[in-house]
């Protein structure tokens, strides 16, 4: 699966999202995805799987727990691929963060 079709699903971008804030047990991330997507544990587990088949994520036992961990690699790729991209908006970008800015130095008291 391609990364960029991988990222198109919600459910797995937010998993992703989840993960990017450090380990998490299966069951913390069934609760959080049940209750902001209404679906069943498991189709969260599916959706684990396919991030880990794909080296998104790795997973390791710790007792009767499995604990999930994001895998930067396949992130870095999808980062190579919008690279080409980033031209279109980086200048954009710095001139908002200039009128930004201008901006707070209009509003200062003086």
């Amino acid at each position: 699966m391609h990364a960029l079709d991988l990222l198109g699903d919600p459910v797995r971008r937010r998993i992703l999202e989840l993960l990017s804030e450090g380990e998490r047990s299966s069951g913390s991330i069934v609760e959080v995805i049940q209750q902001e997507f209404a679906i069943s544990q498991p189709a969260v587990s599916q959706q684990l799987r396919v991030l880990r088949d794909n080296g998104f994520a790795t997973v390791r036992s710790d007792g009767t727990r499995r604990l999930y961990s994001l895998q930067p690699a396949p992130l870095k790729q999808v980062d190579a691929w919008l690279e080409r991209f980033r031209g279109f908006w980086q200048h954009r970008l710095d001139a908002l963060a200039t009128e930004i800015a201008r901006g707070k130095r209009a509003r200062k008291p003086r």
